[in-house]
């Protein structure tokens, strides 16, 4: 008989080892042990969260209250993207979590590019770009924890969210924490990983080891050779320059939404935190040197209020995702699984879809491990491949002219099932039927709201099925929603305040 899958083993820490540890814990009746370096630091430097983080926070029992206090946590409501068409001064739109007011019932881009061209296609068909603009919140003092009155996800210092994840693991769930180094992994007789050899504890045997070791990959990439699938010839960036950054005033607003402002040779995220900004260039060391890189860091921080003295960490990566994900007894989650850019802030959103498969689709045997691995590689790896195409979506409707936005435009870079989609989106918006899996990482209207904030043009004969007049109503369902919203909700700060001082209800 199969043996039974009874002992998990994370080895790492950080926001990837302590949730997948948090969500099994909370899921299953197994025991977790989770292992990490005394000496490895985690390589967060500031992390935007997707809203699918409050049901994974719901999910292992956290109070939302508690984490906005001890992560010094504030709201998420979409990305604005500055200078990404043209690099002019009015070039800015915005992607909202909220999906399009009547998404789906009619074709809202064709009533948009018929009667409303000069309005950003966003600030038509949602609700929340207006709120980001105002720097209003997503949810009022009375709106109980992790619910939403507009859809919200997060933004976090990842150094603290590591520390409270551990708290609440270890205190709450029952999870064993070793601080210890790795200094050899033991297999079996049939391929599968027996236990680690530790420096301090010895050796630590179990059923399952989830591989949370960042870049390094100490188990599927380094003990099992397991490659990596490079994507340097699609998405070129491989190094960042992150900086935190003081607010020039305690009360200045806190915004929104992550900001990423398009920069000759790579993009600047703009994180707003309760005590302070994080910042950071994104770049192509083809394209430009880490002195260029700095120069355009520090005018972007003076520019917007911070000092001119700045010394910003340096942080290389390959962008690339591993072949397999799933080998035998071992699964990489997190970094150790990959990491192409930050844009969209796909890298936790990835760690929670890999975690929130693993809890639900638990093998309960040896023997259905190898089932579930076979389902789980083939998964994540479209959801790999659709993240890099929608990615690259926002380079290849660029206008900019530097070398770096030239060479993202050619057509050799650019995947084959980019070129297939956009040739039919010239005449009819992204549906549900260019994206046919129940579980698509980003929806159409995702993909429409990259496509038409950057002006891509829509060239189709009107169609009895565009339903203009429902999509007129839509319209004015989001600008009278819009009032009502910017009336009633408070401002980020004031909010936040609000909490760390009183909490939230708790349902």
């Amino acid at each position: 008989m199969s043996k039974t899958i009874e002992h998990i083993v994370v080895v790492g820490g950080g926001s990837a080892g302590w949730l997948v540890a948090g969500v099994i814990a909370a899921e299953h009746r197994l025991r977790v042990t989770l292992v990490e370096s005394p000496d490895v630091p985690p390589i967060g430097v500031g992390e935007g969260t997707w809203p699918s983080m409050r049901d994974t926070l719901r999910r292992i029992g956290v109070s939302e209250a508690d984490f906005f206090r001890e992560c010094d946590a504030s709201f998420k409501q979409g990305s604005r993207f500055n200078g990404w068409v043209t690099g002019a001064a009015d070039d800015y739109y915005f992607h909202p979590f909220a999906l399009p007011q009547g998404h789906g019932s009619a074709n809202l881009a064709a009533a948009w590019r018929a009667s409303h061209p000069g309005v950003p296609f966003a600030d038509l068909v949602s609700h929340q770009p207006h709120l980001c603009v105002a720097g209003r919140a997503p949810k009022q003092a009375q709106t109980p924890e992790f619910a939403a009155v507009a859809n919200y996800g997060y933004h976090l210092d990842a150094g603290k969210f590591g520390v409270f994840l551990r708290g609440h693991c270890v205190g709450k769930l029952g999870v064993r924490h070793l601080l210890d180094h790795v200094d050899a992994v033991e297999s079996q007789e049939n391929g599968d990983i027996a236990g680690l050899r530790l420096r301090r504890h010895g050796l630590l045997g179990a059923d399952l080891f989830i591989d949370c070791t960042g870049m390094q990959s100490l188990l599927l990439g380094q003990h099992y050779g397991v490659p990596l699938v490079p994507q340097r010839h699609v998405l070129f960036n491989d190094c960042a320059l992150a900086v935190q950054v003081p607010y020039a005033t305690p009360d200045a607003p806190i915004a929104s939404q992550t900001t990423s402002t398009a920069q000759a040779s790579g993009w600047i995220w703009d994180i707003g935190l309760p005590a302070r900004r994080g910042v950071g260039h994104v770049y192509s060391c083809a394209h430009t040197s880490d002195d260029e890189a700095f120069d355009a860091l520090r005018r972007y921080v003076l520019a917007t209020g911070g000092p001119d003295d700045i010394s910003p960490r340096k942080l290389r990566f390959e962008p690339a995702y591993r072949k397999r994900f799933w080998h035998r007894n071992c699964l990489a989650i997190g970094l150790s699984a990959g990491f192409i850019e930050p844009l969209e802030a796909s890298a936790l959103a990835l760690v929670e879809m890999s975690l929130e498969w693993l809890a639900d689709d638990m093998p309960a045997t040896r023997a259905e491990v190898d089932i579930v691995a076979a389902r789980f590689n083939e998964a994540f790896t479209y959801r790999w491949e659709r993240i890099i195409e929608f990615l690259k979506l926002h380079y290849v409707l660029s206008k900019r002219d530097t070398p770096y936005w030239l060479d993202h435009r050619k057509a050799a870079s650019v995947p084959e099932r980019l070129r297939e989609l956009l040739a039919l989106w010239r005449t009819r918006p992204p549906s549900r039927r260019d994206l046919p899996r129940i579980e698509e990482v980003f929806p159409s209207a995702s993909y429409q709201y990259i496509l038409y904030g950057m002006r891509y043009p829509l060239e189709g004969a009107a169609r009895a099925s565009d339903l203009p007049q429902e999509a007129d109503r839509h319209f004015q369902d989001t600008a009278r929603l819009t009032a009502r919203m910017l009336q009633l909700l408070p401002s980020n700060r004031e909010l936040l305040a609000h909490i760390r001082a009183h909490g939230l209800p708790r349902i």
